[in-house]
């Protein structure tokens, strides 16, 4: 094993040895790259189940009653805003700037609100797309910039 006082450069980066910082850099852009890329499908199904609600009514059935019941007209409309929102927070995150994720937050969770309300229309897709949201809210946490001030 070599120590940080026998390697040629002195730059030993295993925990143990003396040049660790005690950071971990375990994110990278392509996490962010992803969850950009998530975020546009993830809009772009939620903009085609808002014209499918708003074109056709009858496309969707309600099982049950709920106390948050809309019309699925404005279910659609809901759904429709949400997924332009997303769309354009998804291109956001591809710039890693702060604002960006933070925006993507922001719209991921309405999202995830939507579409916990939407689970009596459409239960399996709605735990897809809650997933997804997750998944996408996770990665927009846990990324750390690799830029200096």
């Amino acid at each position: 094993m070599t120590s940080a006082a026998n390697s040629p450069s002195g730059d030993d980066r295993s925990p143990s040895g003396a040049g660790y910082d005690g950071t971990d850099d375990s994110s990278t852009p392509g996490d962010l790259a992803l969850s950009g890329t998530l975020m546009i499908v993830y809009g772009l199904f939620a903009v085609f189940e808002g014209i499918v609600a708003i074109a056709n009514d009858e496309v969707y059935t309600s099982f049950g009653d709920y106390v948050f019941e809309f019309d699925l007209t404005a279910w659609g409309w809901i759904h429709l805003v949400i997924g332009v929102l997303a769309v354009a927070a998804g291109f956001g995150l591809f710039t890693a700037e702060p604002w960006a994720r933070i925006v993507a937050a922001v719209v991921v969770g309405l999202a995830l609100i939507a579409n916990f309300i939407w689970l009596p229309y459409q239960p399996f897709w709605s735990i897809i797309m809650i997933v997804t949201g997750l998944f996408v809210l996770w990665s927009v946490f846990n990324y750390r910039s690799s830029r200096t001030a």
